[in-house]
């Protein structure tokens, strides 16, 4: 069910369903807090990156030096099937 507050529709986290977020991933219809925050296919084509809030955060955490999780755990699991 979508709240909404100052024009800006939420809905519940897919994982904390307690949090409210207006964070959403168009390809998989699922909603995410800052904290769920990633994007689930990062090499994988989305129609909706260019306009995606949820990429677009990941981007800008990579070139500041910060690792998100994805890519944190895609490391992981190369070294690990080494």
């Amino acid at each position: 069910m979508k709240k909404e507050k100052d024009g800006i529709y939420l809905e519940k986290c897919v994982n904390h369903k307690d949090r409210l977020t207006s964070y959403s991933c168009m390809k998989h219809g699922v909603y995410m807090c800052e904290e769920c925050m990633h994007c689930t296919d990062p090499t994988i084509y989305c129609k909706f990156r260019e306009s995606c809030p949820i990429w677009y955060t990941e981007k800008n955490n990579k070139s500041d030096g910060k690792i998100s999780v994805t890519t944190q755990e895609s490391e992981v699991r190369s070294r690990n099937s080494e």
